[in-house]
């Protein structure tokens, strides 16, 4: 019996992928398990496998098209077997529309028909030196008159040069759709709060000799997942996820964070953070940021995050309004860390200084709870010799 081969759903956050190349022709012999197709979704490109042995007898879906989860891709059947007519399926809504080109001043629709308009002899000449079609001209003078000026209108347009255009196609279209659909299903609300991190910048600059062996150089963004991890167990309703009416309170502190691509953005995961040392933690970010530049994350690393962290500190950035990542409830964004003058036990002084912004969905956890999260991570970051055993 023909096999059908479908593009499966990798995540719940998965609506569609892009078929970016086969790996088989149509008619070549295939095993299951063997890679079939590369796909690339909002955030993974991945090989998708055979799911039976056979010939490659039908592809459906050509290379560039986007299609929805549980699209038929392709048919695999056994050699001289008939197979039943499959229709290619229709691009996903995600992907964008054909581009329509502005039209020009001057110039009819091209799908509207009307009687040839009357053309002064200055303007017909002007069209035929400059080779424009009189029947799409709109002319200005008195009844329709096609004039002179309508002619230079359209010689000035043209020169002008066109404006390039970027199609909202593939990663960039899913990364669009996915943002648009968090800010429209939720009630997202931020709060900021400044926290004092001049003690954590003395913790990682000790860490800088302990850590030389591993050949591992301590972050501040180390310090701040480590005291994320531990806070958020004291803190069930900002770990969960949302399905339909019911809020799903995660046992596990699954850590995305998100990275930057040349082409977008991807949110690679350290799982069961809570029950790793900073480290660990540290070694594994490192991992996780050399498989995404390198396109080489798996499947897993990008599954099942409960909270993620965002920063745009590289950017010189002091605070900004993260975007959840649904189904989770919460992301949290860190700004830079900068020198300014503070008040530091009732004096002014100079202090390592950053901003924390936590945006959540009020349908999950309400203000207050909100705040007592981003309060006692606060405290934990003003105070972090507990990160080492102090």
């Amino acid at each position: 019996m023909p096999t059908d081969v479908i593009l499966p759903q990798w995540g719940m956050n998965m609506q569609d992928g892009l078929l970016v190349k086969w790996l088989k022709r149509e008619g070549e012999v295939v095993q299951q398990g063997e890679p079939l197709a590369e796909i690339e979704t909002a955030k993974i490109s991945s090989e998708l496998e055979s799911p039976a042995s056979g010939l490659l007898a039908q592809v459906l879906v050509p290379e560039g098209q986007v299609v929805p989860v549980g699209a038929i891709l392709a048919v695999i059947a056994a050699p001289g077997e008939a197979t039943p007519s499959r229709q290619a399926p229709l691009p996903a809504t995600s992907a964008a529309p054909p581009t329509r080109q502005p039209s020009l001043r001057g110039m009819a629709p091209a799908q509207e028909s009307k009687p040839a308009a009357q053309v002064t002899p200055v303007a017909r000449k002007l069209a035929r030196e400059h080779s424009i079609d009189l029947a799409g001209v709109l002319g200005s003078g008195p009844g329709g008159r096609i004039v002179e000026a309508d002619i230079q209108a359209l010689i000035e347009a043209q020169a002008r040069p066109v404006a390039r255009v970027v199609p909202l196609t593939g990663l960039r279209a899913t990364i669009a759709a996915r943002m648009l659909q968090s800010l429209q299903s939720m009630a997202q609300v931020t709060l900021t709060t400044e926290v004092d991190m001049t003690e954590a910048v003395q913790i990682r600059e000790g860490l800088l000799s302990q850590w030389r062996p591993q050949r591992l150089r301590p972050l501040d963004l180390d310090l701040v997942l480590f005291a994320i991890s531990r806070t958020l167990t004291g803190h069930p309703r900002l770990n969960a996820t949302i399905a339909g009416q019911e809020v799903l309170l995660a046992e596990e502190v699954n850590l995305g964070v998100a990275t930057a691509l040349k082409d977008g953005l991807i949110v690679p995961v350290i799982h069961r953070a809570n029950e790793k040392g900073l480290l660990e933690i540290a070694r594994e970010l490192r991992e996780l940021t050399r498989k995404a530049q390198d396109g080489a994350l798996a499947r897993d690393d990008v599954m099942g995050a409960t909270f993620t962290l965002s920063t745009l500190a590289s950017y010189d950035i002091d605070a900004f309004t993260p975007i959840i990542d649904p189904p989770q409830v919460a992301i949290l964004g860190i700004g830079r860390l900068v020198e300014k003058p503070a008040v530091y036990e009732g004096e002014m002084a100079i202090r390592s200084m950053m901003f924390l912004s936590l945006t959540f969905d009020h349908r999950a956890v309400d203000g207050a709870p909100a705040a007592e999260f981003l309060r006692a991570l606060k405290q934990r970051l003003e105070s972090p010799r507990w990160m080492i055993g102090g």
